[in-house]
């Protein structure tokens, strides 16, 4: 079968489509037949090794599927041949099959597409744990939700929505604002167009936001702690910006101010009935049609330096898929 492999430490660009044996499921496993796999910006610091844990080489990236199952191993119960699935893997799902851990796996709901299911798993997992799990976020707060057109943003705001808050969305172009729009969002704040940290304070009276998810940190994480609310929660998602900010504890002393991290993979490790539980919920909500991911482009799989870059440019919106 095919995959991208990555031989050495670099960029995107280096990675080869390669033969590899396919997997075979062990027990507590199942294989999958890949139909569409979901690009993430980690994807792009694994092949570079600058993410927080290396692989050994070679490898193959991806840590989001979706497909139809073609065999179980010993011990796995509720899953079968046949069945259309969405899986959450610590790597290797650039590839045309993989095998993942049965606890990790989850029936596709059926309104979805394999290129959706492949775009929802991490991003709102991630989304639904930060909001309901670390920051508590209740109807009627308010919710400042930055780089809200990207794929962990978009779930938030359609999450934030669906827990009755007033989404407010950050992101940089008038397109990228509409597609927050789309997807629920309340109030649309260009990020280059004047001061957004005023905009925040005047879209809530002054009191500032209650609840601030940023997968961006650098500036921006300054900026917000600026235009929370007292007793506001500020969510460390991510650092696309490249820079990781340090907190001004004055600010946090002062408004009585919550920095809340959000590492939700280690969930799957530490808690994983947690993970399980919060994936049901998000299920029920996609089949009852009040979330669905939202896919920016398809690319064949042999092109996903194509597909990264599209991310690191900060081209796309929503999820990049692969397609095997």
């Amino acid at each position: 079968m095919k995959a991208m492999v990555a031989r050495a430490w670099g960029e995107p660009s280096t990675l080869e489509y390669a033969d590899v044996p396919a997997p075979v499921p062990g027990p507590g496993e199942v294989g999958i037949d890949v139909r569409a796999v979901g690009c993430n910006f980690p994807d792009i610091l694994i092949v570079q090794g600058k993410y927080q844990k290396r692989p050994p080489l070679p490898f193959s990236p991806g840590a989001e599927v979706a497909g139809v199952v073609n065999a179980v191993g010993p011990d796995v119960v509720g899953l079968s041949r046949g069945q259309r699935v969405y899986a959450l893997m610590g790597g290797g799902g650039y590839a045309e099959a993989v095998v993942a851990p049965a606890a990790r796996v989850y029936p596709l709901p059926a309104a979805m597409t394999f290129e959706q299911g492949a775009g929802f798993g991490l991003v709102y997992g991630t989304s639904y744990g930060a909001l309901v799990h670390r920051a508590g976020l209740r109807a009627g707060e308010t919710l400042l939700v930055h780089a809200a057109a990207g794929g962990v943003g978009l779930a938030a705001v359609q999450i934030g929505k669906v827990l009755g808050a007033r989404v407010l969305a950050t992101a940089g172009s008038p397109e990228k604002l509409a597609v927050a729009k789309a997807a629920g969002a309340d109030v649309l704040i260009d990020y280059r167009d004047g001061d957004w940290i005023e905009r925040v304070k005047a879209e809530t009276g002054g009191n500032g936001a209650d609840v601030i998810y940023d997968p961006v940190g650098g500036d921006v994480f300054d900026g917000s702690t600026r235009c929370i609310a007292f007793e506001g929660r500020l969510l460390v998602v991510g650092f696309t910006s490249g820079r990781i900010a340090d907190v001004a504890t004055n600010r946090v002393l002062l408004k009585n101010i919550s920095i809340v991290g959000v590492h939700w993979g280690l969930y799957s490790e530490r808690n994983p009935g947690l993970v399980r539980a919060c994936m049901a919920e998000l299920n029920a909500l996609a089949e009852a049609g009040k979330i669905a991911p939202v896919i920016f482009k398809t690319f064949p799989l042999r092109e996903a330096a194509q597909a990264l870059a599209a991310i690191a440019s900060r081209e796309s919106y929503g999820k990049v898929v692969l397609i095997p």
